[in-house]
């Protein structure tokens, strides 16, 4: 009465131990390029969940079997069982530097799936991921630097700047771009290369309110904006998406070690204007953010477009290929579409971006497995026009002016919008992905079922 007849209802973990019969070097081999494939994919901005498939993937390709993968924010280890009676092989490789380039992110897409379906020899496969880690970028730097102004100068357009306050955003980001360049060169920490790429715009707006204040100059340009475009710019580079969707999938530690790297580059853009703004109001320059209402008065075709371009824009910043770079601008173009049409039915800013991410999550899962493209590369550039980065700078603006009295619970207030934003952003893309990859597996499975000689 009390002992079970049969096993547990739920199977249990249980590894598999027995041999392959792949010789040891050849698994060496396979093991090594293997681990260099992941390492690169994890470099590149790519999830943990794509690190641990492009892992199994290759080595299964080559008949190993018994192989584990674990992935940290900065390393990559692989362990091959290869049965009770032979050691195993077990490798770690860190990853010192991480940056979202998505051109290479696809063309190791591309090897992975071509080696999978049609292994070659070790040593040519080898030769073959060699010439895509060290083929040169698509565009030259002047290209993405000019890329990166024109991200600014959209983010400007969509808050309702005429021509001359987009041609001043356009300066200013590309500006930023290049210190945060030079900063990398010098190999600054992240942390201070973002709050002085922070306190660029920040000096230029302080620069242009003085220029207005004293003389009479540049009376058209409005100072807010152009902090606010050059917030868009340095907020758009962090793996907020990467973050929650490794969450979601339950890489817990990646996740963790990505959302404390986005708090503190988030704390040192905070600190860069900050301290600007601390300065300025010290010496008693005037400073205001602007009252009017974002794209109040610009036409909502105009806004849409502006925002295609700024996700086109960002793309091209980060190295990706044509087709990326067409299909998030679609993307951008339709995720604002989304988030105007939910404003409209009453929705505050943090639900009306959540629904946008989640409508741009499964769309451009659906179309990138279709076109062989990064779904990242397409989530990430096209949720850049929704960033709140006038939010975020008017929070710091109350803090700063009026810290002694209701300034402060304003600026949290406001600043706690911009969470909300962010986190809505996350939480949308994510969940979209999810769905899409639900919708995805129904599809094969019915493919299967309905495949000749399956199971009726």
């Amino acid at each position: 009465m009390l002992r079970p007849t049969g096993p547990p209802t739920d199977r249990l973990p249980v590894v598999w131990a027995g041999p392959d019969g792949v010789d040891a070097d050849v698994a060496r081999a396979v093991i090594d390029l293997a681990m260099r494939a992941g390492a690169a994919l994890l470099a590149t901005g790519a999830p943990a969940s794509d690190v641990v498939a492009t892992v199994l993937r290759l080595t299964a390709a080559y008949g190993l079997r018994g192989v584990h993968v674990d992935v940290t924010f900065s390393a990559v280890t692989v362990s091959y069982n290869r049965g009770p009676r032979a050691d195993p092989m077990t490798l770690l490789r860190t990853v010192r530097s991480r940056s979202q380039d998505f051109v290479r992110l696809d063309r190791l897409r591309a090897l992975v799936v071509d080696l999978g379906e049609d292994p070659i020899p070790v040593d040519e496969a080898r030769i073959r991921f060699d010439s895509v880690i060290e083929s040169p970028n698509p565009y030259h730097r002047w290209v993405t630097t000019l890329a990166t102004g024109v991200l600014g100068a959209s983010a400007a357009a969509i808050l309702g700047a005429g021509p001359l306050i987009v041609l001043v955003s356009l300066s200013t980001a590309a500006l930023v771009a290049v210190v945060q360049h030079r900063m990398a060169r010098l190999g600054v920490e992240s942390f201070f290369a973002q709050a002085v790429a922070a306190a660029v715009p920040t000096l230029i707006a302080v620069a242009v309110a003085s220029l207005q204040s004293s003389f009479g100059v540049l009376q058209g340009i409005l100072p807010s904006i152009v902090v606010a475009s050059g917030i868009v710019v340095l907020l758009a580079g962090l793996s907020v998406v990467g973050a929650a969707q490794d969450a979601i999938e339950g890489f817990y530690v990646t996740a963790g070690a990505r959302v404390f790297e986005v708090l503190v580059l988030t704390l040192g853009l905070v600190v860069g204007i900050t301290v600007v703004l601390g300065l300025a109001h010290k010496l008693g320059l005037v400073l205001s953010v602007s009252e009017g209402v974002p794209g109040g008065s610009v036409p909502l075709v105009v806004r849409i477009a502006a925002a295609g371009v700024s996700a086109a824009a960002f793309a091209v910043s980060t190295y990706a290929a044509g087709r990326s770079v067409v299909v998030a601008a679609l993307a951008g173009a339709v995720g604002w579409g989304v988030y105007e049409a939910m404003g409209s039915f009453g929705a505050g800013k943090p639900t009306a971006s959540a629904v946008a991410a989640f409508v741009l999550g499964v769309s451009a899962q659906l179309v990138a497995r279709r076109l062989r493209i990064a779904a990242i590369a397409v989530t990430t550039s096209s949720i850049v026009a929704l960033l709140p980065g006038r939010t975020v700078y008017q929070g710091l603006f109350e803090i700063v002016s009026d810290s002694a009295g209701p300034g402060l619970y304003q600026g949290i207030a406001t600043l706690l919008e911009a969470v909300g934003v962010g986190v809505g952003l996350a939480a949308g893309v994510s969940f979209g992905t999810y769905v899409a990859r639900l919708v995805q597996d129904g599809h094969r499975g019915r493919l299967r079922r309905r495949a000749p000689g399956a199971r009726a």
